[in-house]
């Protein structure tokens, strides 16, 4: 007697190839689900195997443009980035696949979902809180979390172990000694060998950027043109090319930043469970259009308009990095960005080149920028003489703190 039908986000890879079987054996009917958000994936051999392993149904959902478009774009509108430097890509992805995963379920009838998230990690609450928003009756299945399932799954030879036990087609090369996530984003390494945070990273480590060093001696130029906060078209200068749609705009500025070196970081984060983790991330076309996002936006917004975005870009982050993406509270920041957003419209030129952006240039017709106004050599519609009023009137709050400060000194 079947226990009900439960939704698994599969990978193809050891662990959910166990828990497949692992979910089997405990009774339940299980659908595979396998999102292609730009992973380097074999998605006909993942397929083939998921039904080798008895899955009910195998579900692989091409959700590549909806990433761009719904996730990726207002993380960009946003200039979305946690704790000063990590661009979100894993984080922004957990949302648009569990989105998917539970509209699968409520298709199929499935009134449990699973995934091979660990109990450590950010993952776990990112997937479970989206479940929940979505599918508010959902029983979420989740061994990581299982003492039964933990307890006999203490590491990767346990795992070897049962996955050779139970036919479980196991990976013929070994595995690289840490953990990694890919997706159209960036890739994102962790665990293993560089738990230790002093160790440095293996050179043959990155998959997605060259090594700086090793990158073109000549760079590629290139305008990026904004709408509303959103890339609408990249031409690259010398060459005289466009890309247009959002996948082809994003796909290609990765392949530009990944061939000069660009948007690699290694750092230590918080993870909203409460420890801190090392990870390492390469990022190359996010990094490409943080910077030039930046730029057309300081360009184009009202300066204390932006000072008010800048606080809600960073709350935004933290809603995201910390799975809060399906919440009331996201959705208000969200559209209160994308308000700031309607005048940020314009081009902008850059050079790509060894590891960095360079900005080399900006126009727009929304530019609150007035050539006359700031010109050294021009007067314009302003009055020096203002100036000494507007200063001695900031200078006020400063000399009575400095005179009561000097009176409290002379107490003593």
């Amino acid at each position: 007697m079947s226990k009900g039908t439960v939704v698994l986000a599969y990978s193809g890879g050891l662990d959910t190839s166990c828990i497949l079987v692992w979910l089997k054996e405990q009774g339940y009917d299980v659908i595979a689900y396998l999102a292609n958000i730009g992973q380097a994936e074999d998605f006909d051999a993942a397929r083939k195997k998921a039904e080798s392993l008895g899955a009910k149904k195998v579900f692989i959902e091409d959700l590549q443009t909806e990433f761009v478009e719904e996730f990726i774009w207002p993380s960009v509108q946003a200039n979305a980035i946690y704790e000063d430097r990590y661009l979100l890509g894993t984080s922004i992805a957990r949302p648009c696949i569990a989105r998917r995963q539970v509209q699968i379920a409520r298709q199929e009838g499935a009134q449990y979902v699973s995934h091979g998230a660990t109990g450590k990690g950010n993952d776990q609450i990112r997937f479970e809180l989206t479940c929940y928003a979505l599918y508010p009756e959902v029983k979420i299945i989740s061994p990581w979390r299982i003492p039964e399932f933990y307890n006999r799954f203490q590491g990767r030879k346990d795992l070897m172990e049962y996955a050779e036990k139970h036919g479980i087609p196991v990976p013929v090369t070994p595995k690289a000694p840490w953990s990694m996530d890919a997706n159209l984003m960036h890739i994102s390494y962790e665990s293993g060998i560089l738990e230790n945070p002093k160790n440095h990273a293996p050179s043959d480590l990155y998959l997605m950027t060259k090594n700086p060093e090793d990158a073109p001696s000549v760079p590629d130029i290139l305008e990026i043109e904004f709408r509303k906060g959103v890339p609408v078209r990249v031409t690259h200068l010398k060459e005289s090319t466009s890309k247009e749609t959002p996948l082809e705009i994003f796909t290609y500025l990765n392949e530009i930043g990944g061939k000069h070196g660009v948007g690699r970081i290694d750092i230590v984060e918080n993870r909203y469970i409460g420890m801190k983790s090392r990870g390492i991330y390469e990022t190359p076309g996010g990094t490409i259009l943080y910077h030039t996002h930046l730029d057309i936006e300081a360009f184009t917004m009202d300066r204390e308009v932006r000072k008010i975005k800048q606080g809600l870009g960073i709350k935004f982050s933290e809603l995201i990095y910390n799975g809060f993406w399906y919440s009331p509270e996201c959705e208000f920041v969200r559209h209160c960005i994308n308000k700031s957003q309607e005048t940020v419209e314009g081009k902008v030129q850059l050079s790509v080149f060894r590891g960095q952006v360079y900005i080399l240039g900006r126009e727009s017709p929304k530019s609150l920028y007035n050539e006359e106004l700031v010109s050294m050599d021009v007067q314009g519609d302003y009055d020096p003489g203002d100036a000494s009023g507007f200063i001695r009137i900031n200078a006020v709050r400063l000399r009575e703190h400095h005179r009561l400060q000097g009176a409290a000194q002379q107490k003593y």
